[in-house]
């Protein structure tokens, strides 16, 4: 059946602000300003502050939710279910996970590319597929765990061609070494997270625009109250900033006024995340959660392909060879394949019923959200 076009615009938007919320995390790392304490530029180099600007976009996604609802009751039918009510603090833990993931990503983002930043994150699957099977009883089909396998592939890959192209990019080799690795023990965290909602919070039939916003207030208002203390927590070894702390936001913020088009890639990364949360949840409502998946993994190579446009990074072979080995992996484990395999007359005939729809039908009650909406 043909997209009409609300459904297209609906793609398009995601795939869009997916994209511009990685390019405008990177954007903003590449600007140089001087700051409170030192007029001479140099890098912005502050992913704390980041965060609580990713979060702040999460945030939003609750006006979002409260206005629809608000608009939805206007009507003399109201269609728009609200989901039960369920205590707050269910949300704590996901966010903390979320708020930790999140903020070493943005670290990591400071070390490596956009491009296999966006790559690396595709680890989650493997520790969300662990995880599932060993605290939530879950058991994986054969094409999940070759889908696992398919993807620590990828992911070797992906780290072979960093390696090879560190000391030509603008990174050193041990900045990306490292910036890689912490992406990957993100996406632990992440995983963590996504299993902590599934076990304690779809159950609730929360409103996923509820719960991604629900999540962004604990993770805002956490973590702009741990900028204070941060502020004074040494961390010469890590932190770029006069002071050698742990984050200044203020000389963030000093650095914003000598050159305000940081502050562009900042509002560009709180937008994107707000709409392409409420992009990924409209799409699993309107077309199908498998679509979502897809989007998803092609917002990967619009980064990589903007990314040589701009000149940000180098072309190298090996990356695109660990991309289509990813994007093979994450297929498999999201069962991708069998809507394919189902038009295979040997196949349609063995099953009763057309497995991907079960799988897609579980994906719905689950909620819609995946790791990559933060």
């Amino acid at each position: 059946m043909a997209w009409t076009k609300y459904q297209l615009f609906l793609a398009g938007l995601m795939l869009t602000t997916g994209s511009l919320n990685t390019l405008s995390a990177k954007w903003a790392d590449m600007f140089s300003a001087g700051g409170c304490h030192d007029p001479k530029e140099r890098p912005f180099s502050h992913p704390f502050l980041q965060a609580v600007c990713m979060f702040l976009g999460e945030l939003s996604c609750l006006a979002v939710f409260y206005m629809l609802l608000c608009h939805d009751r206007r009507k003399p039918e109201p269609t728009m279910e609200p989901g039960q009510s369920f205590n707050p603090l269910l949300f704590l833990p996901p966010a903390l996970c979320d708020m930790t993931g999140t903020s070493i990503m943005y670290v990591a983002l400071n070390m490596t590319s956009a491009s296999s930043f966006q790559m690396l994150r595709g680890a989650v699957i493997i520790f969300t597929g662990l995880l599932s099977v060993a605290f939530l009883g879950r058991r994986l089909l054969a094409s999940q765990w070759l889908g696992i396998l398919i993807t620590i592939v990828g992911l070797i890959v992906v780290g072979l061609a960093d390696f090879v192209s560190g000391n030509k990019d603008s990174h050193k080799l041990s900045e990306v070494i490292t910036g890689d690795l912490l992406i990957i023990m993100a996406q632990i965290i992440v995983s963590v997270q996504m299993v902590l909602e599934e076990k304690f919070v779809y159950k609730h039939n929360v409103h996923p625009l509820k719960a991604v916003g629900t999540e962004g207030f604990f993770g805002f208002v956490i973590l702009s109250l741990l900028l204070i203390p941060m502020y004074y927590i040494p961390a010469s070894g890590f932190s770029d900033n006069p002071r050698q702390v742990l984050e200044d936001a203020l000389d963030a913020f000093c650095q914003i006024g000598h050159n305000p088009v940081i502050l562009v890639a900042l509002l560009g990364n709180t937008v994107s995340i707000a709409f392409f949360n409420f992009a990924g949840i409209s799409v699993t409502k309107e077309i199908s959660a498998t679509t979502r998946m897809v989007l998803d993994s092609l917002r990967t190579l619009v980064i990589w392909v903007v990314s040589l446009a701009l000149g940000w990074e180098q072309f190298h072979g090996l990356q695109i060879l660990g991309f289509i080995i990813l994007l093979l992996g994450t297929a498999l484990y999201n069962g991708l394949h069998k809507p394919l395999m189902a038009r295979l007359p040997c196949w349609a005939g063995a099953q009763g019923e057309d497995v991907g729809d079960s799988v897609e039908r579980e994906r719905l009650l689950g909620g819609g959200r995946t790791a990559e909406d933060s």
